[in-house]
């Protein structure tokens, strides 16, 4: 109801006055707002062109891994960034990525100019980027390998007899059990895709990056919080939740196209 009326604290909600569709009419107007929905699509269709496939892919490695105690390692040591907060996450990036961070001090060796990886705003996207593999990507193998386990072995020893090596059992055996597992998760992906990231963002930004990196997520939160107009940053919200709705259909048809199975 907020989203519909001008609220005032002290009046409470039923007691605000009613302005219909004006904060909408406003949100559709504000060139500030297609800016943020631009980068909010941008920002996380990249997490998702890079932390998705990464995962199915590193589980496919790991899968491989005969030595079962060093498998256990490899997943120890990639499932511990997931449980770091992202201001420890944030504290290891300005070290190594400060303008007079490890990989500057490199670049500069390599003959180089400086890069300001946290003032300009394309290589602040790459930064967000990495960090969110780093934090992700070994998480998101979890469900890879459960699926893994559970294809029938009696076909890779078919294959083997077949004379198939190591890739195209992967490529015939392995890929087709993990693609229904691939496209659930890009479907879940997809229905968050306007809400990700704010808190990865929140503390990686700065006003001089606002321009390629401010989200819907992190624009409510300055407009409903830093400037206490709550009526309009909740329409901000109400309209980031239908499309994330209307993104969660449009994935579960594609689901139904490509697996042949309905997400729900």
């Amino acid at each position: 109801m907020i989203a519909f009326k001008q609220f005032k604290p002290l009046l409470g909600i039923a007691a605000s006055p009613n302005v219909g569709l004006k904060h909408f009419k406003t949100l559709f107007s504000d060139p500030e707002v297609l800016r943020v929905i631009l980068n909010t699509l941008e920002i996380n269709f990249l997490m998702l062109l890079f932390v998705t496939p990464t995962s199915m892919l590193l589980a496919l490695l790991i899968n491989e891994i005969t030595k079962k105690w060093l498998q256990r390692t490899v997943q120890t040591i990639i499932y511990i960034p997931h449980f770091f907060t992202w201001v420890v996450i944030f504290s290891v990036f300005y070290i190594v990525f400060a303008s007079d961070g490890l990989v500057n001090h490199i670049v500069k060796a390599l003959g180089g100019n400086n890069i300001l990886f946290f003032i300009n705003g394309n290589w602040f996207r790459f930064v967000l980027v990495v960090s969110g593999m780093w934090s992700r990507v070994g998480w998101g193998t979890i469900v890879y390998l459960a699926a893994l386990t559970q294809i029938d072995q009696n076909l890779f020893d078919a294959a083997i007899v077949d004379g198939a090596g190591k890739f195209r059992q992967i490529v015939h055996i392995s890929l087709p059990a993990l693609l229904p597992v691939f496209v659930l998760m890009v479907t879940i992906k997809l229905g968050s895709i306007m809400t990700d990231g704010i808190g990865q963002i929140l503390v990686f930004y700065n006003p001089a990056v606002y321009d390629s990196a401010d989200i819907i997520g992190t624009y409510v939160y300055r407009i409903g919080l830093g400037r206490a107009n709550f009526s309009y940053a909740t329409a901000v919200g109400l309209f980031e939740s239908l499309v994330g709705f209307i993104m969660v259909l449009i994935s579960n048809v594609l689901s139904k196209k490509v697996t042949g199975k309905n997400v729900w």
